[in-house]
């Protein structure tokens, strides 16, 4: 069976009860617990002889079971009394956030390279003196049942979104970029269609804005099966796979993307195909379309391009870290965060050094966390002043770190 530490479950169980903030089937637990401590699900159907009678039961529900019954204890969570196996997170399981007040801007942490502001996005980006050169962010998606920090319906989504970029699509530089990780999995009340509001954000944001669509990235990764009722119970539509992330500029000629910024290793394989001076064939493929020559792939080149197909886990040791400090600080754990290697990908191939990078929508500060990484400069908003704090834990070793005390003392 695959390893799982005790602490590492107990942070998963209580942050999918978190992150659905109402009421969680058992078989929901097991498949969201799954995704986010990277197990196949088949894990949780194993099962032993256990106690003295030698009944055969899953050692892994069990122990999620036991962790149900702890947080019970501690009054994070209960039990809906008309339903089996049904639990939500209490009032004190939840924290309620603390959103910034209504035009006002407070400064959250800084560091030598970026600032965390406690404000909602247009009280900063409408009056910002400052050329953009990458916007980097996910921002809530329109789910039916909203996450603690809220989210607008899937009906005034493009409005809402078309609000939040405006102003920093005003500041972008010749030939920036907008990347956007979007839900593709919402879907029509009541149905396994899916909900045409991306579609509609897409050619809003184009229309509106002015912004040309350069790609629809996929992120694949190892994100919990879903969507459950449609896939799970009503067997209509398959398990997801990936996210989108759209990218789009102001000016396409002029995009400042670089993919040598991002080459990827050489396969053995390809390696080994050079060494002997590309292939040794001639053929035709497609009519003609694609010719295969001798010599082709005998180059040698500093790495290979990367596809649009993104491979990164869900999974981020870095992040996780920080959940676990900030629950233990009272803090309430965030319920949607990019892993950072996946922003610092995105971040790497739109900018170059000194780039100033933003985020109006910045939850735990991951695209600072990545822009930090790589030497840019970041400026990120976030309107729920505990999650400026959560993320703040990120970056105490960095030089120059410093946290506002109106910060704490406000949230």
């Amino acid at each position: 069976m695959i390893a799982l530490r005790q602490l590492d479950l107990f942070d998963h169980v209580l942050d999918v009860y978190a992150a659905a903030g109402g009421p969680v089937s058992n078989a929901a637990l097991y498949q969201a617990v799954a995704g986010r401590a990277g197990l196949d699900r088949t894990e949780f159907e194993r099962k032993e002889a256990i106690g003295r009678a030698g009944e055969q039961h899953s050692p892994l529900k069990r122990r999620v079971r036991w962790w149900q019954q702890s947080l019970r204890q501690l009054g994070l969570l209960e039990r809906k009394a008309d339903e089996r196996g049904v639990w939500s997170i209490t009032p004190k399981g939840k924290r309620k956030l603390t959103p910034a007040a209504a035009g006002r801007v407070l400064l959250g942490f800084s560091t030598d390279l970026g600032v965390a502001l406690w404000a909602s996005s247009n009280s900063v980006f409408a009056s910002l003196d400052e050329p953009i050169a990458l916007c980097l962010s996910s921002p809530p998606y329109p789910l039916a049942c909203p996450r603690a920090y809220g989210n607008p319906a899937a009906a005034e989504y493009v409005d809402w979104l078309c609000g939040l970029m405006e102003p920093i699509v005003k500041h972008l530089v010749p030939g920036g970029s907008i990347c956007l990780n979007i839900s593709q999995d919402i879907h029509e009340p009541g149905s396994p269609a899916r909900s045409l509001y991306v579609e509609r954000l897409v050619i809003a944001l184009h229309d509106r804005l002015g912004l040309h669509l350069m790609d629809r990235l996929i992120w694949r990764s190892n994100k919990a099966p879903g969507p459950v009722r449609w896939a799970s119970i009503s067997r209509q539509q398959l398990n997801v796979a990936y996210e989108p992330v759209f990218w789009f500029t102001n000016d396409p000629k002029l995009c400042r993307s670089d993919n040598r910024r991002v080459l990827q290793a050489h396969s053995e394989r390809h390696l080994a195909l050079i060494r002997r001076g590309g292939e040794q064939r001639t053929s035709e493929y497609g009519d003609g379309a694609y010719r295969l020559r001798h010599g082709s792939y005998g180059n040698e080149t500093p790495g290979r391009i990367l596809r649009n197909v993104i491979d990164v886990s869900n999974r981020c040791p870095e992040r996780d870290r920080t959940r676990r400090q900030a629950l233990a600080q009272g803090l309430p754990a965030h319920g949607a965060t990019m892993p950072v290697k996946l922003a610092e990908l995105l971040i790497e191939f739109l900018t170059e050094q000194g780039d100033l990078v933003v985020d109006g929508c910045g939850g735990w500060v991951t695209t600072g966390r990545a822009a930090e990484n790589l030497g840019r400069r970041w400026l990120v908003t976030e309107l729920m002043g505990e999650h400026v704090l959560g993320g703040a834990l990120r970056f105490q070793d960095e030089p120059g770190f410093e946290l506002y005390g109106s910060l704490q003392q406000a949230a």
